[in-house]
């Protein structure tokens, strides 16, 4: 298989895999607040915080790496509006992401004490916008030249 293509399918695996798991941990979460059960919460807590969020991270460090080297494998000039857009937005991702595992810690550290309904709500809206913008960055890969 040509290095082109393979990097192309391994980019798109990592967009794709990053969306996924960033909808799957809103979902779990939410349900286990929802359920009320605080020992269940505090545990998803702790395995998203130790486990997932430095695994989402990773896959969210290797796009822009994986991202630039295609667009060097394929001769673009590294100025086209669709490239730097996606590096701007690229940026407004990483501070989101640090917040939302602020909060998340914030979260975790509450124990057993209910949470305030401020604390799931500002971490469903920063999820939620790290989705937002990671679809908007999709798209505008997506509208790349061929």
């Amino acid at each position: 298989m040509e290095h082109y293509q393979l990097l192309n399918i391994t980019h798109a695996a990592l967009a794709i895999l990053l969306t996924l798991g960033l909808i799957a941990h809103i979902v779990i979460l939410w349900k286990a607040w929802r359920r009320a059960d605080a020992a269940v919460l505090q545990q998803k807590l702790r395995r998203t915080r130790m486990i997932s969020l430095p695994l989402l991270a990773l896959l969210a460090l290797l796009l822009p790496l994986s991202g630039w080297w295609l667009a060097h494998l394929a001769g673009w000039p590294l100025g086209q509006l669709w490239l730097l857009a996606s590096s701007v937005l690229f940026l407004v991702l990483v501070p989101l992401g640090l917040l939302l595992g602020g909060r998340l810690r914030a979260w975790q550290g509450l124990g057993e004490a209910p949470a305030p309904a401020r604390l799931p709500r500002f971490a469903l809206a920063y999820a939620g916008l790290i989705l937002l913008i990671l679809v908007v960055i999709m798209g505008l890969m997506g509208a790349k030249p061929v």
